[in-house]
């Protein structure tokens, strides 16, 4: 019969398909199996009707098999059929498990052709049948029929690829021999995924209905488009047995008969046929089993180790018992406290390395963002300069001023003051939303219980907005502190000096104090006003610090290119080209020396508005600030500022001490607003989080419902202690059984190399018993025999007279017979 061991060995594939079949196809796509792949009409389901012995699959025209179907045959002393869906039930009448198919394929598919990848298991039990298993997939198609959807030939191609490129499956390629075999879609699909040949086994069927005059010899023997594993070739009733009612046993008898009398196959005729072919299928499954049990092992091993700690969770939880669910809620609670603050601090054994943390966007808003925004309040020197100037003259009124007017100074100080309170109000806004963020990030972990989290998340968000208020108000009262009292003693005030030269060095020293001696910026800029002899523009990697500015050729910073001071540097804007991407800004001396060699200025591109804003504030944090404009934004500038010599000094004793003083608070208010942050907001939440937040669950009063489960999360649940158990009882299975197994080795490789495609023929070659080409045919079965002339005569190709050792042939090995 079959295999020696293949009573242990199939049973156990169909055991754990069973098992693994509650738990969805992503397990049981990788068990041992065998794939029925071919065109529609191809007789795949002649030949599993063939190996029951009964009339049991749906038939007709177009795509009759629209979902797979995973066929178990089991030898057994009783005949019938079950249906995993239809577990108990046993059908002895196979016209009702043709009848059960149809309605379960409906049932998923509807009645306009559809197909769903969705299998139907059937297993059959029969005396006349070997152990196989099976997968019967729909016909290949190519023209979608009625209401077909248009890709139907790719959602066959798609569903068919998905069980044969694994590599635990071996291939039935059926192809009939009327059709020409080079073109057969089930051998190219079976190419694809198997190149070697190492999975596929072909069959010829509807042998019975070639031309006469023609066989498919060459192709059965192996030498067209040989197959490593071979072809065997069977003959199944025809439509009009079918409709007859022919019994299967006469059509075997008959099938027998055809290939012992016929004479191209006798002298093969006990390599062909069905019962042959279910002897071959059931040896090499039986050996396909065996060597790809130890990677399925392994495969089920990892699964289960993954689901593991999952699984004994929910083994714990009960979700009617009142302990459990409070231990729950007490976990649950400390996990999301303990998330939160690894979130924020940083600490934790998970670090995630391709997206910021929200302790990392909240450092970079301590010292970036906030930083950047205070520098952008001053960086209007023009406007500065044109507001110094009104509060002097308004100071003095009708009577001219000798001397420097303290008035004017304060007004001018707190009125910068109070503009901080913009950037500091932004500032929280910025930390409340990240916290928040933080918060949703940690919370979803909750989503299996819908009412804990939605309680959880209105409680800790109503704190983050009351802290947010409670930090405002304590920045505003900063803020106002600072406006009250201008400390004119402090001893990083600069003091009066009407010097000119004072200017630009006092707002060095500022950026220096706000920026320190540490690098300010890195990144790329392209030099737009130099090299364009030289190729055009270039870019640069562009190193700025509180005393200069570098670039370098790449930035490993290896080779510097130039340093330039930033002593009485000045930055303009110029425009954008016409039909240029960058955005462009320019730096020049004061003094009117070159800049860099022989250019005036230095013009330097961005590639973004975004880009060119960050850069310009960069430049102020260390001192370069914009060139003066002599007028305000309406055009209404003091031009007494030009012709009034004292007054122009007193601007510009003024604008340096505001520039110190203003220094002195951007120190303070930069050092203090972060400090302020984390006490009355983010440590807030933490505390609160880690000791207020289930203390104020409990108040609710409803701590039991809070436990709910989601309908989401109990499906989950079953699902994974299913699966769990569904993997220990196919391991537990795969442990008891022995793979002691009588094989037969594999078929060496098919040497092909005498296939050349350029020298075959455009007839074949003779069908007739001992009369033998010396090349392979054109790939096409029905003009395998000779030809006949015009007049009778019999003709053949030339390539029918070469000489045999002018064309080596090697013969393929044929696959050994069983036993």
């Amino acid at each position: 019969m079959g295999n020696r061991g293949m009573e242990d060995l199939i049973p156990l594939v169909n055991r754990l398909r069973d098992a693994l079949s509650s738990v969805g196809e992503s397990c049981s796509l990788h068990l041992p199996q065998i794939a029925v792949v071919g065109g529609q009409s191809a007789g795949k389901s002649s030949v599993l009707e063939n190996f029951v012995g009964r009339d049991f699959l749906p038939r007709g025209s177009g795509i009759v098999t629209r979902r797979p179907l995973i066929l178990q045959l089991l030898s057994d002393n009783t005949e019938y059929g079950e249906f995993l869906h239809c577990q108990g039930k046993k059908f002895t009448d196979f016209d009702e498990i043709r009848k059960e198919i149809e309605t379960e394929t409906h049932r998923l598919t509807g009645s306009n052709k559809a197909i769903s990848p969705v299998p139907i298991h059937l297993r059959i039990h029969s005396p006349h049948v070997l152990n196989l298993t099976l997968v019967d997939l729909p016909g290949i198609t190519k023209v979608p029929v009625g209401d077909q959807p248009t890709d139907i030939e790719y959602q066959v191609r798609d569903m068919i690829m998905q069980y044969i490129c694994k590599e635990n499956c071996l291939i039935l390629a059926v192809t009939p021999a009327n059709t020409d075999l080079a073109n057969s879609d089930a051998l190219k699909l079976a190419k694809d995924v198997d190149p070697q040949g190492l999975r596929t086994i072909g069959v010829i069927t509807k042998l019975d209905l070639m031309d006469e005059g023609t066989n498919a010899r060459q192709i059965l023997e192996n030498k067209l488009l040989p197959l490593r594993r071979g072809y065997i070739g069977v003959v199944n009733r025809s439509q009009k047995d079918i409709d007859g009612k022919k019994d299967i046993k006469e059509a075997l008898r008959a099938e027998k008969e055809f290939f012992l009398s016929h004479p191209a196959y006798k002298h093969m005729s006990e390599k062909m046929g069905t019962p042959y072919l279910q002897r071959i299928l059931n040896q090499q499954f039986t050996n396909h089993i065996r060597d790809t049990l130890p990677a399925f092992r392994s495969h089920l091993q990892s699964q289960l180790l993954a689901l593991k700690k999952e699984a004994e969770d929910y083994m714990q939880f009960n979700p009617n018992d009142p302990a459990r669910r409070t231990k729950t809620l007490l976990q649950l609670v400390q996990r999301f406290a303990v998330d939160f603050e690894k979130l924020i601090e940083g600490s934790g054994d998970k670090v995630d390395t391709v997206n910021l943390s929200g302790g990392a966007k909240i450092n970079r808003i301590f010292h970036e963002r906030f930083p950047y925004e205070l520098i952008k309040i001053g960086s209007d020197e023009g406007k500065l300069r044109t507001e110094i100037n009104y509060a002097i003259r308004n100071t003095h009124g009708v009577r001219t001023g000798l001397f420097t007017p303290d008035t004017a100074f304060e007004a001018i100080v707190k009125k910068q003051i109070s503009m901080l309170k913009g950037p500091c109000v932004q500032f929280i806004d910025m930390v409340s939303q990240e916290l928040t963020t933080t918060l949703y990030q940690c919370i979803d972990k909750l989503s299996s219980f819908p009412k804990l989290r939605d309680e959880t998340e209105r409680i800790v968000t109503t704190e983050i907005r009351e802290l947010e208020t409670k930090c405002r108000d304590q920045v505003m009262l900063l803020i106002d502190i600072q406006v009250a009292y201008i400390n004119t003693k402090h001893e990083d005030f600069v003091g009066f000096n009407n010097s000119p030269q004072m200017h630009n060095h006092t707002n060095t020293k500022i950026a220096a104090r706000i920026g320190g001696k540490q690098v300010i910026r890195k990144g790329w800029l392209t030099i737009n006003n130099i090299g364009i002899m030289k190729g055009g523009a270039k870019a640069y990697w562009f190193i700025l610090s509180a005393e200069n500015l570098s670039w370098f050729k790449d930035d490993k910073e290896k080779e510097k290119k130039y340093m330039l001071p930033l002593d009485n540097l000045k930055l303009r804007d110029v425009e954008k080209g016409f039909m240029s991407s960058k955005y462009v800004f320019a730096i020049f001396n004061t003094e009117l020396r070159n800049v860099y060699k022989d250019y005036k200025c230095l013009e330097l591109a961005c590639n973004s508005q975004e880009e060119l804003d960050s850069w310009k504030a960069s430049l102020l944090r260390a001192g370069v600030y914009p060139e003066k404009v002599a007028v305000d934004e309406q055009g209404n500038g003091p031009p007494e500022t030009l012709s009034d010599p004292q007054l122009e000094r007193q601007v510009e004793t003024i604008s340096n001490l505001v520039d110190s003083y203003m220094g002195i608070i951007y120190k303070t208010v930069r050092d203090l607003m972060p400090k302020t942050m984390m006490h009355l907001m983010i440590n807030s939440v933490k505390e609160f989080i880690s000791s207020e937040l289930l203390a104020q669950l409990y108040a609710l009063g409803e701590c039991s419902a809070l436990m709910d489960e989601s309908p989401e999360q109990q499906q989950h649940r079953v699902e994974v202690l299913q699966k769990h158990a569904a993997l220990k009882e196919a391991l537990a299975a795969i442990g008891e059984i022995s793979t002691s197994t009588c094989t037969t080795p594999l078929p060496p490789p098919v040497d092909s190399s005498w296939i050349k495609p350029s020298s075959l023929p455009k007839t074949a070659a003779s069908g007739k018993p001992g009369i033998r080409s010396h090349a392979p045919p054109v790939p096409r079965v029905p003009s395998a025999g000779p030809k006949s002339s015009p007049n009778g005569s019999r003709q053949h190709t030339s390539q029918q007279n070469r000489t045999p050792a002018l064309v080596p042939r090697r013969l393929p090995p044929a696959i050994p017979s069983v036993k």
